[in-house]
This record gives C-alpha cells, sequence and structure tokens, in this order.
C-alpha cells in the first residue's frame, strides 16, 4: 500500500511509542500482582501487536526506549502504579485523536483505536490501587499543613516579628495538628472500613510533619523575617503546585482550576492572618 509521507511519518511515530510501552507496562506488571498484573501484561501484550502492525506498513524494527520505561517506573515507585498510568494515558488520548485521522487511510487503526478504548476502561478500574489510598492520605495532610500552618505563620509573622520565635511556634503548632490530623484520619478510615487505618493515619501524620518542616525552616535560616515569610510562601506554592499536579493527574482534572483554587484558598487564609497579625500587635501593643 502506498501512503502520503505526512502519513508514514505518522505511523512511524505510532509504531515508536507502542514498542516503548509496552516496556514500560512490562515494568509496571513486575510492581504488582494479582488482577493488576494480568491487566498490564494484557496491555503490553495489546501494544506489541499494535506495533506489529505498523511494523507492516513501514518495514522497519524499533527498539523500545528504556529511559522511558525507567522514568515510569521510578514514577510508579514514587507515587504508584495508577499515577504512572495516568500520565501514559494522556498521550494515549492524542494517538487516538490522530489514529482518527489517518483511519480512511489505514482499515487497521480503527481496531487499534477500538484496543486504546479498552485499555483505558481498564486502567480507570486499577484507581482502587492500595497505594493510591495511602497517597491520599499523604496529600490530605499536605493540603491541611499548607492551609493552617501557612496562615498561622503569616499571622504570627506580623505579630512578633522575630523569626526564631516564629519558627518555634510553628513547630510545636504543627507537630500538634500532625498528631491531630493523624488521629482524625484514623478514625474516619475506621469508621469508614478502610483496609489499614493505622498505616493511613501514619502516612497522614508523616506528610504533615514533612509540610511543616519545608514551611518552617526559612525561619531558622534568616533573621529577617520578610525573607522568612516570603520563602515560605514559595515552598508552600512549589508543594501546592506538586499536589494539584498529582490530584489532576490521578482524577483527570483540569490542573489550572485546582492550582488556582488551591492558591486562593492558601494566599487567602495566609492574608487574612497578615491583617490579624498586624492588627493584634498594634491594638494588644506585642513587641517581642
Amino acid at each position: 500500500m502506498k501512503l502520503k509521507p505526512e502519513i508514514m511519518k505518522k505511523i512511524l511515530e505510532f509504531q515508536k511509542t507502542e514498542i516503548d510501552e509496552s516496556l514500560v507496562y512490562r515494568k509496571l506488571a513486575k510492581k504488582t500482582k494479582g488482577e493488576n498484573q494480568k491487566i498490564l501484561e494484557k496491555i503490553a501484550d495489546d501494544e506489541v501487536r499494535h506495533y506489529l502492525k505498523w511494523r507492516e506498513y513501514t518495514g522497519k524494527d524499533m527498539t523500545p526506549n528504556k529511559i522511558k520505561a525507567f522514568f515510569y517506573s521510578l514514577i510508579a515507585t514514587v507515587f504508584g502504579i495508577t499515577f504512572a498510568i495516568k500520565m501514559m494515558e494522556g498521550g494515549e488520548r492524542k494517538a487516538e485523536e490522530e489514529y482518527s485521522l489517518i483511519k480512511g487511510e489505514v482499515p487497521d487503526a480503527e481496531e487499534i483505536i477500538k484496543d486504546e478504548l479498552e485499555h483505558e476502561y481498564s486502567l480507570i478500574n486499577m484507581i482502587n490501587e492500595e497505594k493510591i489510598n495511602y497517597i491520599g492520605s499523604m496529600v490530605l495532610g499536605v493540603n491541611d499543613a499548607i492551609v493552617e500552618l501557612t496562615g498561622a505563620l503569616a499571622g504570627l509573622t506580623f505579630a512578633i516579628q522575630n523569626t526564631r520565635i516564629v519558627g518555634l511556634a510553628g513547630v510545636i503548632t504543627g507537630i500538634a495538628a500532625a498528631l491531630s490530623m493523624a488521629a482524625s484520619e484514623y478514625l474516619s478510615q475506621k469508621s469508614e472500613g478502610g483496609d489499614n487505618p493505622l498505616k493511613a493515619a501514619f502516612y497522614t501524620g508523616f506528610a504533615y510533619i514533612f509540610a511543616v518542616i519545608l514551611l518552617v525552616v526559612p525561619y531558622f535560616l534568616f533573621t529577617s523575617y520578610l525573607m522568612a515569610l516570603a520563602l515560605t510562601l514559595f515552598d508552600a506554592l512549589v508543594i501546592i503546585l506538586l499536589f494539584t499536579f498529582f490530584i489532576a493527574v490521578v482524577k483527570e482534572k483540569k490542573f489550572t482550576k485546582l492550582f488556582l483554587e488551591m492558591v486562593s484558598i492558601s494566599f487567602g487564609v495566609a492574608f487574612i492572618s497578615f491583617l490579624i497579625g498586624l492588627l493584634a500587635r498594634k491594638f494588644l501593643n506585642i513587641n517581642v
């Protein structure tokens, strides 16, 4: 079959993507077991089959990208297999649209589109991955730490204007809040019949304390309370960025909307706390 150069170029891209993703799914399959492993192995087999279909048109052999496979394997280790899969899905959706453009000239494209849609359905069913539940607890801890502690530090900064005292107050407040949050998560998981409420509570508390450390450290590095507060707000922005990216990928939501919403809440609370701190310092006549 004689194909247009632009169509052949697209097929070569599809062929390379299929062989790359087959290796990624093989790597991910080794990280899990049971039904999830079977689904991932089936997807890997289908990707190889798609690769062979495209090879019939191109007549070229290709080798998978091991760096790409390592990258997604690392992502799966840190954030969970579901997160890594959802990142892969983003590329597959784009591929499905491009397949649709060439299916009039390449009959096999329609069959591959159907397979890709089945993959997506199977992958969505994997969203109940255990590790995701614990990462959800960690995200909960980080989220609460940002909203609560950023506001508290902002208020204390302008009320006290002494970085060491503000930092110490932040550590004490943060650890107390982390223990409270962990206890709440334990009770919540237990009442909802969670698989391991104690482990969920541990991850929530750990994540909260981790966020506390990032937010409080600037107060022990700088004597300027404005510099310390600026760096704390920057740290909060980075944490929010990572947090919203994770949620946007796993839940398939708009990143920009989530990010702006989270920033508005966190920095809105911080701004209100600024005002409270200034008013407290002025009317209570506090000087440290």
